[in-house]
């Protein structure tokens, strides 16, 4: 019998804890019973689901990964997606308001600010009476972080910003309380930007949003584009340390694309939900059209990329939440997930024929909002890109290893 000595022993376990399972369920009751029946008319209206987001906020939802000690509701990661999941199998616009909320408004609040901050900041936030946007992307700047324009400057005591953003979620509702922009204050020896993260609130005099974009998903969520000028905010409202925007930037892009993924798979559900109750009901030739291999093939694909998916998502999540490194999955999450939205909702239409085209069918919605998904948070080609980095590096770290 072979020795087990030295054999690092591994245990596996992918049943939810108890308090995982709670979040999940309650998100997957309220998703189902009060989004899901209004989706079609707030994506038709282009409608901001206050009053969704309201009854979300009693749940606990909307501050689920935050402190407890500000008002939130202390889950971990991996319930979060779960529970995100659900929202976004409903209605991704409510998706991506959580997501964009949670992700990217307050989780770096909780992770950088001081303590004064998130009383100040965080603490209407998560309880959900107010929501926080996260400004990065500009016209030059978006995955190029690096090409950030927006500039801030210390002047007696404050900061002085101007410049611009765009396609800034959550930053322009009646709850919103502000946002944190990641701003150049400064070059470094390489010629590299200084880039620095400010939070400012919402009434700061000198910033002032643009009107809402005309979108071909997402259209009961609110995104706008942002300008500033010789908007003045005080000292202390620098996030974190000065010059260290770019990597807070990078930390919060990891759980957020996550997050995304977590979004993407639950939209991939809803399309797999549509197509199955299509093809049960449909019949063709004097059979239900789920009795033929074509469909079935399809619908046999779309569970498998399903399952494949959400394992990926909460791998990642989980790592996140035992504070080991996971941007690598993180990025495959996002990209598989997304991708294989993407072909379920294409299914999902094939599968329903001539009414998937119709804008009355649900799938006809999916079918649109499906695309942002690879976009959103790092394209598929630079999360590819950070992909395949991690295994060279990987690589070559083995190599040196093997070679002393």
């Amino acid at each position: 019998m072979p020795s087990t000595r030295g054999i690092r022993r591994i245990t596996v376990n992918f049943d939810p804890t108890d308090e995982q399972r709670r979040w999940r369920d309650l998100a997957r009751d309220f998703a189902q019973g009060e989004i899901r029946p209004r989706a079609a008319e707030l994506d038709r209206e282009q409608k901001f689901p206050y009053v969704i987001v309201t009854e979300m906020a009693s749940l606990g939802l909307m501050g689920l990964t935050l402190p407890e000690e500000y008002g939130g509701s202390g889950g971990d990661f991996v319930a979060y997606n779960l529970a995100l999941e659900e929202i976004s199998r409903a209605d991704t616009s409510v998706g991506i308001t959580m997501e964009a909320h949670i992700s990217l408004g307050c989780a770096p609040i909780a992770a950088y600010g001081t303590q004064e901050q998130k009383e100040k900041f965080l603490s209407s936030c998560a309880t959900g009476e107010n929501l926080w946007a996260f400004g990065l992307t500009e016209e030059e700047a978006g995955t190029d972080a690096g090409g950030t324009r927006t500039t801030a400057e210390l002047d007696g005591g404050e900061w002085v910003i101007n410049g611009s953003k765009k396609w800034i979620t959550n930053s322009g509702t009646d709850i919103t309380g502000g946002v944190t922009v990641i701003a150049r204050t400064g070059t470094r020896e390489s010629g590299r930007p200084e880039l620095t993260a400010i939070l400012i609130p919402q009434d700061t005099p000198g910033y002032t949003r643009g009107p809402a974009y005309e979108k071909l998903g997402w259209r009961a969520s609110d995104q706008h584009p942002l300008y500033f000028e010789n908007c003045r905010v005080p000292a202390e409202n620098l996030l974190g340390e000065r010059g260290k925007g770019f990597n807070q930037f990078l930390a919060t892009l990891d759980a957020g694309r996550v997050a995304v993924a977590a979004l993407s798979v639950g939209l991939a559900q809803a399309c797999f939900d549509e197509a199955l109750a299509r093809a049960q009901q449909r019949e063709q030739f004097g059979r239900s059209i789920s009795e033929f291999q074509a469909v079935q093939f399809k619908l046999a694909d779309m569970a498998m990329e399903i399952e494949l998916a959400r394992n990926m998502v909460l791998k990642a999540a989980w790592l996140k939440d035992q504070g080991r490194t996971f941007g690598r999955e993180a990025s495959m999450a996002k990209v598989f997930a997304s991708e294989a939205a993407k072909r379920a909702a294409d299914a999902a239409v094939q599968i329903w024929g001539g009414e998937g085209f119709m804008e009355t069918s649900a799938v006809a919605r999916y079918w649109r909002q499906v695309k942002i998904n690879e976009i959103g948070e790092g394209t598929s080609e630079i999360n590819r890109q950070i992909i395949a980095r991690s295994l060279l590096k990987e690589s070559s770290a083995k190599a040196e290893l093997l070679a002393q």
